[in-house]
């Protein structure tokens, strides 16, 4: 079944709605992923992802993951296993569609032997820096390889012992045999096959020959039935090796490749190859640091599934490799929260506030809501006392015009509680600074008792200086000072942001986040969406991440 157009149709999906107008398949629709078991999955792969499944989706299809894992060196099954796990948790589940590459090992090297006898592949004896010279260049056409005209039987007869061990790793490869003149570099004569002698995760010493991706990817294709093998930009230059392939093996109703644009956001590292360094350095804690993203990054940090989706669905389909500013994606998180957290009162940086008419020992427990944009959330007991802290920032000795939060003989709300006014400042006699400050109450100011006499302008958030729970707060900014990648050897301390990560230690907490547990998110009054450390907070030790601020402060352009 075709689905009619939409007003909100992507490009990718018009252009697949189009082509199976014309009913080229006798299959039904399918589509799938392909990640390599050598690293974790970050947003990028996210986008690809998104796109395969939401395509697969739309015209009744099927959901594909398929590990590419035929390049033993580089590939573990901790990957295996984190790529399934992230796929599930992000809510595009394959359910029974998950296969390896490594399973089609037999089917790829009849594949091969069936190009020799074609006359469409050849062994070739060169060196690799050779075959590269022999490549040639953008501008210049390569060169013949002096064994591309090698007999069937040669070729035959060195491809199975090179399948057999007898050759040892980089002696010889398998090629296609197409146009050494060609302006597209996919097209001279690629490799098919090399030799890695290495042990496999799921094949053991079974076979001692791998396939390039290029060469295996569209035999799968065509092996699980794929309609659709939708690939980011970099590939459209492999589409005409792709089409060869399955054409020289005359598949029938052969699977399509389309691409899509690749996707980076501002501030972060979306290469592969740059997120391993930033980790093997030590620049970051891993690959699941919350600055990274990297779908574990991103989760560590309190991104949700859901975000993400949201994320993905407003950029929609791009064409080309697109920088897509953060702040779109921490939207979607701000978006999803709002409605969903409990809001609570944390303060960052503590200031001892005594109010000197309030009962010493005495302790109220106050009602406040848990959520004011949603009743449903309810209520929740704040345990109030003659001795509380306040953010160091809502009192100014000096407050400039404008500033409606605590100073000398000004009075302000505390949130959920009193009136309170201060009365007298408690200075550091050495260094000056602003040690406490002894304030009075109003008990006929009480929130929530219909209170309608005199008015004050300002409410500021607090916490019970005896009930408040002490916590680390991880702040995040961007990791890289600008959106450059290091070039020519540049080391990544140049290039990441000093400030990426800001600790804040003795944070005090209203006590309702005591029984936290790992992943819970909050929203902290006037600060933002915090998400309890799934991986640093153990024992007494409550490490809390902020996901993101109350508003878009990375400030870039």
């Amino acid at each position: 079944m075709v689905h009619p157009r939409d007003n909100n149709e992507s490009f990718i999906l018009k252009l697949i709605r189009e082509e199976l107008e014309q009913s080229p398949f006798s299959r039904d629709m399918c589509t799938r992923f392909p990640p390599e078991p050598n690293g974790y999955l970050h947003i990028g792969s996210a986008y690809a992802i998104h796109t395969n499944y939401t395509a697969a989706q739309r015209f009744n299809g099927a959901f594909h993951l398929r590990l590419d894992d035929t390049n033993p060196r580089k590939e573990d099954l901790e990957y295996v296993h984190a790529i399934m796990e992230d796929i599930r948790w992000l809510g595009y589940d394959p359910g029974d569609h998950i296969y390896y590459g490594s399973d089609y090992s037999d089917d790829i090297y009849k594949a091969a032997v069936t190009l020799i006898k074609r006359g469409k592949a050849y062994v070739c004896d060169l060196p690799p820096d050779e075959l590269t010279k022999y490549r040639g260049t953008l501008k210049e056409p390569g060169r013949n390889s002096p064994y591309r005209n090698r007999s069937v039987e040669k070729n035959l007869e060195l491809l199975e012992k090179m399948k057999n061990g007898v050759f040892p790793d980089g002696s010889k490869v398998l090629r296609a045999k197409i146009d050494m003149a060609s302006p597209n570099m996919n097209l001279r004569d690629p490799v098919l096959y090399r030799i890695i002698h290495a042990e496999h995760y799921r094949t053991g010493r079974d076979w001692c020959i791998y396939p390039m991706y290029d060469f295996a990817h569209p035999i799968q294709d065509a092996i699980e039935g794929i309609t659709y093998s939708l690939c980011s930009i970099e590939f459209k230059d492999h589409r005409p090796l792709y089409e060869w392939v399955l054409n020289e093996l005359g598949i029938p109703e052969p699977p399509r490749q389309r691409e899509f644009g690749r996707l980076s956001l501002t501030g972060v590292v979306t290469s592969k190859r740059f997120l391993r360094q930033l980790v093997e350095e030590g620049h970051v804690d891993g690959w699941d640091d919350p600055r990274l993203p990297t779908i574990r990054g991103m989760r560590r940090r309190g991104y949700t599934p859901g975000s993400i989706r949201r994320f993905m669905e407003e950029i929609g389909s791009i064409r080309a490799h697109s920088m897509v500013h953060i702040s779109l994606l921490d939207h979607g998180i701000r978006q999803e929260l709002k409605d969903q957290t409990i809001s609570v009162m944390a303060v960052l940086q503590p200031l001892k506030v005594i109010i000197t008419n309030y009962p010493e020992g005495e302790v109220e427990w106050l009602t406040v809501a848990n959520n004011s944009e949603n009743e449903a959330l309810g209520e929740r007991k704040v345990p109030f006392s003659r001795t509380i802290y306040i953010e160091r920032e809502d009192f100014n000795e000096e407050p400039p015009k404008g500033f409606h939060r605590l100073s000398l003989g000004a009075e302000v709300r505390l949130k959920g509680a009193y009136f309170i006014r201060c009365e007298q400042v408690v200075h550091d006699p050495v260094t000056g600074e602003v040690m406490e400050l002894h304030c009075t109450y109003d008990p006929l100011t009480k929130s929530g008792t219909g209170f309608t006499g005199r008015k004050v302008k300002g409410t500021i958030h607090w916490v019970s200086a005896d009930h408040s729970v002490q916590a680390d707060l991880h702040l995040y900014d961007s990791l890289l000072l600008n959106d450059d990648l290091p070039e020519n050897g540049e080391p990544w301390s140049s290039i990441v942001n000093p400030h990426s990560l800001v600790t804040r230690k003795d944070v005090r907490i209203e006590p309702f986040v005591k029984l936290a547990l790992p992943g819970q998110r909050f929203q902290f009054f006037r600060h933002g969406y915090f998400c309890v450390d799934s991986k640093s907070s153990a024992g007494n030790k409550l490490i809390i991440n902020r996901i993101v601020p109350l508003k878009d402060t990375w400030n870039r352009e």
